[in-house]
């Protein structure tokens, strides 16, 4: 397919959609978004005269079965990820699908066997893009023993007051999101890169504002916590505390943390620091330029396509882990008990 254009179907045109995935895409010599659909023929069309897309669609399995298209760009909410997804490949259409993977385990996991029976399609899942410029220089810095033994992984996420008149968001939403909670797969994704996966979870979650107004005014039970904590055993040894809360602003500490028994390595907002037994307090790392990485997800996918690279971040394979990861820790909720893991 080298010396073809590459015709891309958009599916779903939602913010990150918009502002990276259309434009980068566009960008690529050789690149064609040829068509999208969207919620509505009506936010189809302001989306296509907006980026200068050509046509529209009026449901996604329109684009899907398309045959002036190569590729599905799906921007959807977790909930027709699966459906989406599968229709593609077995129309022979190369994917790359917005993160969260899915709605649950089962969904992930039928969405890789649907790759693994056609090997010779790329299939992307969007990537946890917070820790992108850190990650090779953390991964690094563990290998050569920086941190000694890693003991510890601490991520604190926190947020405003609870707002408990705000409208249900699609990520309160099980119908939209599914299994998915808050922020919490995005970080252990970024976790994984760096110190593998975990092997027993143990985790408590509550609902404090326990209904909300949907899109059209309705009220609706919320079933998604809003504060979470997450206990974990890495396959390392390590331990993870995973606390993600939408209901403890002002509270220090926050990032991800790396404790280990001879140093320290604290990320937030896009900086890495770090200090050692001797060190008076954290200084930030300097990033070396060959470990300097940047958003490239809709390079990459069109490169696996022509063959000149693999997919890296994030496979279906790595999306299956993550998933498997929420699972246990709904499981974990909803029996009270330590999962282990694989599920």
């Amino acid at each position: 397919m080298n010396n073809q254009p590459i015709r891309i179907g958009v599916v779903g045109a939602g913010a990150n959609t918009k502002l990276k995935h259309i434009p980068l895409l566009q960008a690529i010599d050789g690149v064609e978004v040829t068509g999208v659909v969207n919620r509505s023929r009506e936010s189809s069309q302001r989306v296509a005269n907006e980026f200068g897309i050509p046509r529209i669609w009026d449901q996604w399995k329109d684009a899907v079965l398309d045959p002036e298209v190569d590729a599905i760009v799906i921007g959807t909410w977790p909930n027709l990820h699966c459906p989406i997804s599968i229709a593609a490949l077995e129309a022979g259409k190369h994917v790359m699908t917005e993160a969260r993977m899915a709605t649950d385990l089962e969904e992930a996991q039928r969405m890789l066997k649907a790759s693994q029976a056609r090997p010779e399609l790329v299939a992307q899942v969007v990537p946890s893009p917070f820790t992108l410029g850190v990650d090779a220089t953390i991964k690094r810095m563990i290998a050569e023993g920086w941190l000694g033994k890693l003991l510890l992984i601490d991520v604190r996420m926190r947020s405003p007051f609870l707002d408990r008149d705000a409208p249900l968001h699609w990520r309160q939403d099980v119908e939209r999101s599914g299994k998915n909670i808050m922020m919490m797969g995005i970080f252990y994704e970024a976790i994984m890169r760096w110190a593998g996966q975990a092997k027993s979870v143990t985790a408590r979650g509550k609902v404090f504002a326990t209904s909300r107004r949907d899109d059209s005014g309705h009220q609706r039970e919320v079933k998604i916590p809003e504060h979470l904590d997450v206990s974990a055993e890495m396959e390392s040894g390590a331990l993870l505390h995973l606390q993600q809360s939408a209901v403890m602003p002002f509270a220090e500490g926050e990032g991800i943390w790396l404790f280990g028994d001879q140093g320290v390595l604290r990320f937030l907002d896009g900086k890495l620091h770090g200090g050692q037994r001797d060190d008076a307090e954290l200084k930030e790392i300097e990033i070396p330029e060959d470990e300097r990485s940047d958003w490239r997800v809709e390079e990459e996918f069109i490169n696996a396509i022509r063959g000149e690279e693999t997919i890296r971040l994030t496979t279906f394979e790595d999306g299956v882990k993550y998933m498997e990861f929420t699972e246990a820790v709904n499981l974990s909720m909803d029996e009270r008990r330590a999962v282990e893991l694989p599920l």
